[in-house]
């Protein structure tokens, strides 16, 4: 076996699959078909739960640090102001980052392949996927690096090679969905005046630009719909668009620095796992640019299944934990493009209930909406991303009061910091049963006592319960009674063998 794991494509989600594993001790290798990171960028947004699973790497201040904290969105018109959301202390109880981090996905990538070198991983560029063929305990994967071709072997192949997938096109995974009508755009300008640190949105029939600084070139960088009288032009440049999007967003462009065009699709993966091969981030699946929620999917994909291949080959789980993987993340990512499909749809749609959206809802209801907490609020936990739970998975059992297994942990103050182990863990805010901890101890499960701060409380964790939390930090088992046999009786029935 030439490795455990192969994965294939080194974007933001594959980098991240790999960051984990080697943390994790697992042997892999990662491939990418291009000879480096990306040089353009079409996902800007990193949310605060993707920050959450970088802190347990250590590595979230670093991030943050090269990004720029955006607390606030504005939607103009004519370079008007016609209403903005400001997140101020919505997500205050909910996360460590309650904001929204603008930082471009080609630096990014750069930011994780440095982190991986320093853990001793290179990434193999310009060796491509050709083939693979399924045994019954590996994967026979044929390679090319410069026409020559090279066998792999490995436990299992983990696609993350993005929307033309050369694994999910050979598994014959259907991906049904559509194409948007529209034409996108990214480009990377410098504004004649002074640079906005604010992200500006402008939405119009067949219309849409976004405006959001990049900190690493002090440029900003525009998302948008590319007329459709320009569609067809050959040679397309920014002084095309220039005229548009400076009417839109109210600004003067002084240099544009590149400009790239792309279709936008929204599809889901029939499946996310066949056999030993596992479909991740755009090669599962596509969404609009509503909401900035594509890249940070598709790390959610990685840090999901990072954990459970990584307890089946180091022998803590039965096989049967990997089919939990697509269970839980395809039920997120149908439900997700559905919304995002929607909310695209409804800023640049020619319909009466676009036109509403555009027209009235944001200039005069939006506003209001926004004093309210209970909405703002909601919006932040949505958009961030801290709203994921997996309540129908087969490893998420119970409840103590509100959360239930499958519940994402919540914040107390100072318990995500302990999930820097990427082990399975059981936290209890209070005293700890002694027959519990010596169970705990016997299976292999460390116990973390925390203060019941109000925090906690406000966030449903209840005082003396105990929450089994899995490596990715949620919650498998809530336990309400710190009942030892509890606990016993979840790691037999889900083949977790975790000393």
């Amino acid at each position: 076996m030439n490795t455990d794991i192969l994965i294939a494509g080194a974007g933001p989600t594959g980098l991240t699959l790999a960051l984990r594993l080697a943390r994790m001790g697992v042997a892999f290798r990662i491939i990418e078909a291009n000879s480096g990171p990306g040089q353009a960028s079409r996902a800007m947004v990193v949310q605060a739960r993707t920050l959450e699973f970088y802190q347990q790497l250590g590595l979230a201040e670093q991030l943050i640090e090269r990004g720029i904290r955006i607390d606030s969105i504005h939607y103009s018109e004519e370079g008007r102001d016609v209403a903005s959301l400001s997140w101020g202390d919505a997500g205050r109880d909910i996360t460590p980052y309650p904001f929204v981090l603008s930082f471009p996905q080609d630096d990014h990538e750069h930011f994780l392949v440095e982190q991986l070198a320093k853990l001793g991983v290179e990434v193999e560029w310009g060796v491509s996927l050709l083939r693979f063929e399924q045994q019954t305990d590996r994967v026979e994967v044929t390679l090319s690096r410069g026409g020559v071709e090279e066998v792999c072997q490995a436990r299992y192949l983990c696609g993350c090679e993005g929307a033309r997938s050369v694994v999910r096109k050979q598994l014959q995974v259907e991906f049904p969905g559509g194409t948007y009508n529209q034409l996108f755009y990214v480009a990377d300008v410098a504004l004649a005046g002074p640079a906005s640190t604010h992200v500006y949105l402008h939405a119009g029939k067949h219309n849409m630009v976004l405006m959001a600084p990049v900190r690493s070139s002090g440029m900003q960088r525009l998302i948008g719909i590319v007329p459709p009288e320009l569609e067809g032009h050959q040679g397309l440049t920014f002084e095309d668009l220039r005229s548009g999007a400076e009417a839109m967003l109210g600004v003067r462009v002084g240099k544009a620095n590149w400009l790239s065009t792309y279709r936008v699709h929204h599809r889901v993966a029939e499946h996310l796992r066949v056999g030993r091969a596992f479909l991740l981030g755009d090669a599962g699946h596509l969404h609009s640019p509503a909401g900035g929620q594509g890249m940070n999917t598709g790390i959610g994909d990685a840090v999901n299944l990072a954990w459970k291949l990584a307890d089946v080959i180091q022998g803590r789980a039965d096989e049967a934990l990997l089919d939990t993987y697509e269970t839980e993340r395809i039920a997120f990512a149908r439900k997700l493009v559905e919304t995002t499909d929607k909310a695209f749809e409804g800023m640049v749609g020619e319909g009466w209930r676009s036109q509403f959206l555009r027209n009235w809802m944001l200039p005069h209801l939006a506003p209001v909406l926004s004093h309210f907490d209970s909405f703002r609020k909601s919006l932040f936990q949505t958009l961030s991303q801290t709203r994921i739970k997996y309540r129908d998975s087969a490893i998420s059992e119970g409840h103590a009061g509100e959360l239930h297994g499958g519940d994402r942990m919540p914040w107390s103050g100072d318990n995500f910091a302990h999930q820097s182990s990427l082990s399975w863990h059981i936290q209890i805010f209070g005293e700890a049963n002694p027959q519990l901890e010596r169970e705990a101890q016997r299976l292999g499960v460390a116990v973390l006592t925390f203060a019941f701060t109000q925090r906690a409380k406000t966030n449903a964790i209840r005082q003396g319960a105990a929450y089994l939390v899995r490596p990715d930090g949620h919650i498998a088992l809530p336990m309400e009674h710190q009942d030892p046999s509890v606990l016993t009786a979840f790691c037999k029935r889900n083949g977790l063998s975790l000393a």
